[in-house]
C-alpha cells in the first residue's frame, strides 16, 4: 500500500514539475523575443561585459552535460556494472543539458536567425568553430551510445560507443575551457591552466545533477537506491569537488605569481564587491567547504545530506562562473604595464553589470528545456537505473 502511494504522489509531482518547467520555458522564450525585438539595450551587457548571465547558465549546463557523461563511461569502458546501469539516464541527462545550454546560448547572441551561418561556415582558426563541431559531435555519438544501449541487437557496440563518448567529451570540455584559455584580450583568462580546470568542473557539476536528477526519478518511482552504491556516488563528488577546488587554487596562484596580474587577483579576491562575495561566499564556502562537510562529516553522508550537498555544488558553480565570466569582463586589460591609460571610452575603468529580468528568465528557461527533455525521455523510455543484487554486492 506504502508504494502504491508512493507511486501516485509521484505521479503527481511528475505532471506538477512539468507543467512547471513548461511554463518557465515559455517565460523563457518571451525573454528571447523581448531581446530580440528591442535589442541588447534591455539588458545589463555592455560593450565592455558582452557575456553575461546567460552565458553562465549556458556554459553550465554545456560544461555539465559532458561531465554527466562520467557515469556512463565509468560503465562502459572500464565495465563496472554499478555505473553501467546507469549510463543511459545519464546520457539522456548529457543530451538533455547540451541542449538547453545551447538553447540560451543562440538566443543570447541577438540574432539568432543567424545560426545557420556558424552551422555551415567554419573558421579553422576560431575555437568557436571547433565548438561547433564538438557540440554536434557529442549529440551524434551519446545518440548512438543510447541506442547500442537500448537495443540489445545493438550490445556489440556499447563498448566502442562508449569509448567514443568517453574521448569526445574531455575533448568538448577542453574546447571550451581553450575559449577563454585562447582569449588574450581579457586580464582574467589566456591561461594554461584553464582547460583542466573546466574537465575537473564538468566532473563536479555533472556528477550532481546526476545525483539530484536520480533521487528525483527514484522518488517518482519509489525506489530505492542501494546504501553500497550510495557510498560509492557521494565518495566521488567529495574527490571531484576537491580537484576543483585543487586546480582553481592552482589558477588564482598561477596568476598570482605573475606581477602583472597581482591588480586582477587583487579585485576578485579583496576589492571585487559583488565578485569577491561570490568567490568567497558562493563558492568557497556553499559551493565547496559545506558540502564536504556534508559528505565526509561523520554522521553524515545520508541521501539527505549529500542531495543538500550536491544542490550547494550547483549553486556554487554559478558563483564561480559568474565570477569567471563577468568578473573576468569587468576587469579591464592592461595594455601597457605599470601605466594608466585613459580615454573616452573608459579604458582602465572596471566595468559594471547587473544582469536584467529577460536575462535571468532566458536562463532558467534553458535549464527548464533541459528538464522538459529529461521528464519526456524518462516516460517514453526506460532510462531510469535498475540495479540487481549482484551489482549491489560490487557496491560494498
Amino acid at each position: 500500500m506504502t508504494a502504491v502511494t508512493a507511486t501516485r504522489s509521484g505521479e503527481r509531482a511528475y505532471y506538477g514539475w512539468f507543467l512547471f518547467c513548461a511554463l518557465l520555458a515559455l517565460v523563457g522564450l518571451w525573454a528571447a523575443h523581448q531581446m530580440e525585438s528591442q535589442g541588447h539595450v534591455i539588458t545589463g551587457m555592455n560593450n565592455q561585459i558582452v557575456w553575461g548571465l546567460p552565458h553562465v547558465f549556458a556554459i553550465f549546463m554545456i560544461v555539465s552535460a559532458s561531465g554527466v557523461l562520467n557515469v556512463a563511461s565509468v560503465g562502459s569502458v572500464f565495465g563496472r556494472a554499478v555505473y553501467k546501469a546507469r549510463a543511459p539516464l545519464a546520457g539522456l541527462l548529457s543530451l538533455a543539458l547540451l541542449a538547453g545550454g545551447l538553447t540560451v546560448l543562440m538566443l543570447d547572441l541577438g540574432r539568432p536567425d543567424r545560426v545557420i551561418v556558424a552551422a555551415t561556415v567554419y573558421n579553422a582558426t576560431s575555437v568557436f568553430a571547433w565548438n561547433v563541431l564538438l557540440y554536434t559531435g557529442l549529440f551524434v555519438s551519446v545518440g548512438f551510445y543510447l541506442w547500442t544501449l537500448m537495443d540489445r541487437t545493438m550490445a556489440a557496440w556499447t563498448q566502442p560507443a562508449g569509448l567514443l563518448v568517453f574521448v569526445w567529451r574531455f575533448v568538448l570540455t577542453t574546447g571550451t575551457g581553450l575559449i577563454f584559455a585562447f582569449l588574450v584580450a581579457r586580464q582574467a583568462y589566456a591561461s594554461a591552466v584553464l582547460p583542466p580546470m573546466f574537465i575537473a568542473m564538468s566532473l563536479a557539476w555533472g556528477l550532481a545533477i546526476f545525483l539530484l536528477a536520480q533521487s528525483a526519478l527514484l522518488r517518482w518511482k519509489a525506489m530505492a537506491l542501494h546504501p553500497g552504491i550510495h557510498r560509492r556516488l557521494k565518495n566521488l563528488l567529495g574527490i571531484f569537488v576537491f580537484t576543483v577546488l585543487y586546480l582553481v587554487l592552482a589558477y588564482h596562484l598561477t596568476n598570482a605569481y605573475f606581477a602583472r596580474q597581482m591588480p586582477f587577483e587583487r579585485f576578485v579576491l579583496r576589492d571585487g564587491g559583488v565578485i569577491t562575495a561570490l568567490f568567497w561566499g558562493g563558492y568557497g564556502v556553499l559551493g565547496t567547504v559545506l558540502p564536504l562537510l556534508l559528505i565526509f562529516l561523520p554522521g553524515l553522508g545520508t541521501p539527505r545530506s549529500v542531495g543538500a550537498a550536491a544542490l550547494l555544488v550547483i549553486l556554487g558553480a554559478f558563483s564561480l562562473l559568474y565570477v569567471f565570466i563577468v568578473g573576468g569582463q569587468s576587469y579591464p586589460l592592461q595594455i601597457f604595464p605599470g601605466y594608466v591609460a585613459h580615454s573616452t571610452f573608459g579604458d582602465g575603468a572596471v566595468g559594471e553589470y547587473v544582469p536584467s529580468l529577460p536575462e535571468w528568465a532566458l536562463g532558467v528557461g534553458g535549464v527548464a528545456v533541459a528538464c522538459l527533455m529529461t521528464l519526456v525521455g524518462v516516460r517514453v523510455f526506460n532510462f531510469l537505473p535498475r540495479d540487481v543484487p549482484e551489482q549491489a554486492v560490487e557496491s560494498n
